[in-house]
C-alpha cells in the first residue's frame, strides 16, 4: 500500500483552510492523520479526498 502523505501546510493548501481549521478537523475525527514522530504529523491524501466526498454527499 502506497499512500501519499501530506504535511500540514500541504493539506491546508489543498483544502484552502487555515491551520486552526485543519487541526480542528483532525481533533474532531473528520480527517485522519498520523504522527510520524512526536512533532511530525502527516495527513494521508486519501483522508482529504474522503472528507471532501463526504461533504459533497451531504449536500446532494
Amino acid at each position: 500500500m502506497s499512500a501519499e502523505l501530506l504535511t500540514v501546510p500541504e493539506a491546508m493548501a489543498r483544502l484552502k483552510v487555515s491551520r486552526w481549521t485543519l487541526y480542528n478537523l483532525i481533533r474532531s475525527g473528520q480527517i485522519t492523520s498520523i504522527l510520524v514522530s512526536e512533532r511530525c504529523r502527516r495527513i494521508p491524501a486519501d483522508a482529504l479526498d474522503a472528507y471532501v466526498t463526504r461533504l459533497c454527499e451531504e449536500v446532494a
